[in-house]
């Protein structure tokens, strides 16, 4: 779901990996700390969805075995949580994505044992995005994805078919580009931030990942090279739109009329259907070659627990009760509020925004091309060095080998830190 102002929860689908939590606690919503004895806190982040606070109030409200507490975080929620969960008026319960220090600083504790009843009716990359080291330390929330929008009618008056590889892809915005609409957005540019975007999409394109499994750098590739070269032939084609007043996941330039195609996330689909009705299709990342795979990032929030809980185990009842054992609170949380996924296989069934046209391709593409956005090993500073990558061979024009070769040595050192 999305965030008011920020794009907080939009921003870590960017791929840019985990958020790093720094800063000063700056308690606000409806507590200020703990919930006391007996009680339990449990801190959301702002969402942008009208009804989300009620609802996230009233599921803490019915909960009978203890009184639970909701603090409501507008502003910076990353930076606000991490002092709380170095200090004694932190939450027992939180949600936030799942990365690596959470983990080697004993922040969260496993929830395996409350969760292997119910993981067979989880998805499988919300599942794997909450895991580390084959133990489960989130229950996933709620999904949401980014696709590749475009207007039905202007594809048909180009003579242009929605894009399988990125060759098409590259041909298609070139057709859609005129005098006043570009064929493509996929995010601003700057200099000191690049197009955070185009990381994990100038990966997956090839059949590559970040990592590997068994957490060797997975980037550097023949096929990534490849990819980057394109996508600098993209950007340098003319096609793209390279300055919009909104960045990427908000979609007012596609509704605008600036661009053709647009790369955003499923909660623009309410925005998109109000302004064009029925004119306008979703599709995939796509892949490097016409036979490839295409790929939709993911990205996956989950309820924790916090290791400095002064009841670790009522807080996990809670977040058991809540986000395993309540399905109807969980379908109503993914679908009432906005566009989003369901996290659940018997959930996603039930979704009757998901059955038919857009929302019938959106849990397809879930479920066939789903990559996890910000996996838990990959940190800010392995994601800095991949984006100046992205900077310097897609905006720059420098040579993708090279630079491929100086973020692999980057990210390196980041694995020894994490692994030895």
């Amino acid at each position: 779901m999305g965030t008011s102002a920020s794009y907080s929860r939009r921003d870590v689908l960017r791929g840019a990996g985990a958020v790093a939590l720094a800063g000063a606690l700056a308690a606000c919503g409806s507590n200020s700390g703990r919930a006391g004895a007996g009680g339990i806190s449990q801190w959301y982040h702002q969402y942008g969805e009208k009804g989300t606070q009620q609802a996230a109030e009233r599921f803490a409200k019915a909960y009978t075995k203890a009184n639970v507490q909701i603090q409501w975080t507008p502003g910076d929620y990353s930076q606000k949580l991490a002092t709380g969960l170095l200090s004694s008026s932190g939450p027992d319960v939180f949600e936030n994505q799942l990365n690596v220090d959470l983990v080697r600083a004993k922040q969260i504790v496993p929830l395996d044992d409350i969760f292997a009843a119910a993981k067979s009716d989880f998805v499988g990359p919300a599942v794997d995005a909450n895991t580390y080291d084959g133990k489960l330390y989130a229950i996933p929330m709620i999904e949401d994805m980014q696709l590749l929008f475009y207007r039905k009618s202007l594809l048909a008056k180009a003579g242009v078919q929605p894009p399988k590889s990125i060759p098409e892809l590259i041909e298609a915005a070139k057709k859609l580009t005129n005098k006043t609409v570009k064929g493509l957005f996929v995010g601003n540019f700057s200099r000191t931030n690049g197009n955070s975007v185009l990381s994990a999409l100038s990966v997956w394109p090839s059949g590559a990942d970040f990592l590997t499994p068994d957490h060797k750098v997975g980037f550097h590739q023949p096929g990534v090279v490849q990819t980057l070269q394109q996508l600098r032939q993209l950007f340098s084609s003319g096609s793209l739109l390279l300055g919009a007043p909104t960045d990427w996941s908000d979609p007012s330039a596609f509704i605008q009329g600036l661009t053709a195609m647009q790369w955003s996330g499923i909660w623009a689909i309410p925005q998109i259907k109000a302004a064009f009705g029925d004119d306008f299709g979703v599709a995939p990342w796509p892949a490097l070659t016409a036979t490839g795979k295409p790929s939709v990032p993911i990205g996956t929030w989950g309820a924790m627990v916090s290791a400095k809980s002064k009841n670790v185990d009522a807080a996990k009842q809670f977040v058991k009760w809540l986000w395993i054992d309540q399905t109807d609170d969980q379908l109503e949380w993914a679908t009432k509020y906005g566009f989003h996924i369901p996290v659940r296989t018997s959930l996603l069934a039930k979704a009757a925004a998901l059955k038919s046209g857009i929302g019938a391709d959106v849990a397809t593409f879930s479920q066939q091309y789903a990559k996890n956005s910000t996996p838990p090993e990959w940190t800010p500073k392995m994601q800095s060095a991949y984006g100046d990558v992205v900077t310097q061979v897609v905006q720059n024009g420098g040579d993708a080998e090279s630079q491929l070769a100086k973020a692999e040595g980057l990210v390196n050192v980041e694995l020894k830190r994490l692994f030895g």
